[in-house]
Protein backbone atom coordinates (compact mmCIF):
# COMPACT_ATOMS: atom_id res chain seq x y z
CA UNK A 1 0.00 0.00 0.00
CA UNK A 2 1.59 3.57 -0.90
CA UNK A 3 -0.58 5.42 1.58
CA UNK A 4 1.55 5.87 4.25
CA UNK A 5 3.43 9.27 3.32
CA UNK A 6 -0.33 10.51 2.27
CA UNK A 7 -3.03 12.17 4.58
CA UNK A 8 -5.49 9.30 4.82
CA UNK A 9 -9.15 9.14 5.57
CA UNK A 10 -11.57 6.39 6.85
CA UNK A 11 -14.80 5.85 5.59
CA UNK A 12 -17.38 3.15 6.25
CA UNK A 13 -18.63 1.13 3.44
CA UNK A 14 -21.77 -1.07 3.65
CA UNK A 15 -21.78 -4.24 1.72
CA UNK A 16 -24.29 -7.31 2.15
CA UNK A 17 -22.31 -10.42 3.81
CA UNK A 18 -21.94 -12.59 0.83
CA UNK A 19 -19.86 -9.36 -0.74
CA UNK A 20 -18.04 -9.18 2.13
CA UNK A 21 -16.88 -12.76 2.08
CA UNK A 22 -16.14 -12.56 -1.03
CA UNK A 23 -13.53 -9.54 -0.69
CA UNK A 24 -12.06 -10.85 2.28
CA UNK A 25 -11.20 -14.21 0.47
CA UNK A 26 -9.87 -12.37 -2.39
CA UNK A 27 -7.79 -10.16 -0.02
CA UNK A 28 -6.50 -13.08 1.87
CA UNK A 29 -5.22 -14.52 -1.25
CA UNK A 30 -3.71 -11.58 -2.63
CA UNK A 31 -1.91 -11.28 0.72
CA UNK A 32 -3.73 -8.18 1.04
CA UNK A 33 -6.53 -6.52 3.46
CA UNK A 34 -10.08 -5.83 2.18
CA UNK A 35 -9.29 -1.79 3.14
CA UNK A 36 -6.11 -2.44 0.90
CA UNK A 37 -8.72 -3.71 -1.97
CA UNK A 38 -10.99 -1.08 -1.30
CA UNK A 39 -8.65 1.53 -1.55
CA UNK A 40 -6.53 0.55 -4.81
CA UNK A 41 -9.84 0.20 -6.42
CA UNK A 42 -10.76 4.37 -5.50
CA UNK A 43 -7.39 5.13 -6.46
CA UNK A 44 -7.97 3.11 -9.89
CA UNK A 45 -11.29 5.46 -10.14
CA UNK A 46 -9.42 8.24 -9.72
CA UNK A 47 -6.40 8.20 -11.88
CA UNK A 48 -8.79 6.83 -14.92
CA UNK A 49 -11.10 10.22 -14.05
CA UNK A 50 -7.95 12.10 -14.19
CA UNK A 51 -6.71 10.49 -17.70
CA UNK A 52 -10.12 10.56 -19.25
CA UNK A 53 -10.08 14.61 -18.11
CA UNK A 54 -6.85 15.20 -19.84
CA UNK A 55 -7.73 13.36 -23.01
CA UNK A 56 -10.93 15.41 -22.97
CA UNK A 57 -8.91 18.89 -22.68
CA UNK A 58 -6.31 17.45 -25.36
CA UNK A 59 -9.23 16.95 -28.10
CA UNK A 60 -10.64 20.17 -27.18
CA UNK A 61 -7.17 21.89 -27.85
CA UNK A 62 -6.69 19.63 -31.21
CA UNK A 63 -10.08 20.58 -32.18
CA UNK A 64 -9.61 24.32 -31.47
CA UNK A 65 -6.34 23.58 -33.87
CA UNK A 66 -8.58 22.54 -36.71
CA UNK A 67 -9.19 25.34 -38.81
CA UNK A 68 -11.43 24.25 -41.92
CA UNK A 69 -12.27 20.39 -42.41
CA UNK A 70 -14.15 18.84 -45.64
CA UNK A 71 -14.07 15.03 -45.61
CA UNK A 72 -12.98 15.63 -49.38
CA UNK A 73 -9.58 16.65 -47.86
CA UNK A 74 -8.54 13.06 -47.03
CA UNK A 75 -6.85 10.45 -48.41
CA UNK A 76 -8.16 7.99 -51.02
CA UNK A 77 -8.52 4.42 -50.15
CA UNK A 78 -5.38 3.55 -52.05
CA UNK A 79 -3.57 6.18 -50.02
CA UNK A 80 -5.00 5.01 -46.87
CA UNK A 81 -3.93 1.30 -48.05
CA UNK A 82 -0.94 2.25 -49.24
CA UNK A 83 0.00 3.81 -45.70
CA UNK A 84 -1.22 0.93 -43.73
CA UNK A 85 0.92 -1.52 -45.65
CA UNK A 86 4.32 0.53 -44.56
Amino acid sequence: MRWHTEAVRNITVTVPDDVYRAARIHAAEQGSSVSALVGEHLRALADRDGEQRRLEAQQRRIQREIKRFRAGDGLSRDELHDRAVR
